[in-house]
């Protein structure tokens, strides 16, 4: 149903929550972020000019490479798990998302630098996407809490947290700053390894119903699993 393959790590690996991991499924594949997507990353932002919207930050093309440095930089730290998404049967980069303000000790990550083609918004991919790094930080990880954090103007992204089964914490005013100096308040939101069974069924519901049907995952397969194992 999900497959996760781990690539062999150098002796100066960084910490396990960071470590690079492929997911894929449901018609996405989910990679190690590398340089070499940086092509990729430019032409995603470009469908929807998407380095113009105010409540996230994408690069402008002649940023990209830098965007990509910053996160791979994050990674040696342990503090972020950068992947880019790419469409599993052609390999064409529809985005990119990430682990991120990784806590080991808490056994906690967050999902966010989350950004997509316009062509790719509204699909199944981010919901696609989302039950991979779920799946894997719950299951795998052995997380007790996953958390997303969001511009309090972003309502779109607040819906699609929610309709994840994520529960709203609270808003953290006067946070920080966007890409364009205006400062933002962000909205919270976690949930616990106790609450994923139940958003795990629900999300493998809505991806039956969104999924295209030459994807080359069968949801009807991960549906019956998922029943079997409860």
């Amino acid at each position: 149903m999900l497959q996760a393959h781990t690539p062999p790590q150098p002796s100066h690996a960084t910490p396990s929550f960071a470590t690079p991991v492929q997911l894929h499924g449901w018609g996405v594949q989910l990679a190690p972020l590398r340089m070499a997507h940086m092509a990729g990353l430019q032409e995603a932002a470009a469908d929807g000019e998407l380095w113009k919207l105010r409540v996230t930050w994408v690069p402008e093309p002649e940023e990209t490479r830098a965007y990509i440095q910053k996160a791979l930089d994050m990674q040696a730290q342990g503090t972020r798990c950068p992947f880019v998404v790419l469409q599993a049967d052609t390999g064409k980069v529809l985005g990119t998302t990430s682990y991120h303000d990784i806590v080991p000790g808490a056994r906690r990550v967050e999902i966010g630098y989350t950004w997509y083609a316009a062509s790719a918004q509204r699909s199944h991919v981010n919901t696609a996407c989302k039950l991979l790094l779920m799946q894997h930080a719950f299951e795998t990880l052995q997380c007790g809490v996953i958390g997303w954090r969001t511009d309090i103007l972003n309502t779109r992204s607040q819906q699609a947290i929610e309709r994840l089964g994520a529960r709203k914490d609270g808003v953290l005013r006067h946070h920080t700053t966007r890409w364009d100096g205006s400062v933002r308040d962000t909205v919270m939101y976690s949930m616990l390894a106790a609450e994923w069974p139940a958003a795990r069924q629900r999300l493998l519901q809505k991806l039956q119903l969104l999924v295209p049907a030459n994807a080359w995952f069968s949801i009807s397969i991960a549906l019956k699993t998922n029943i079997h194992q409860r």
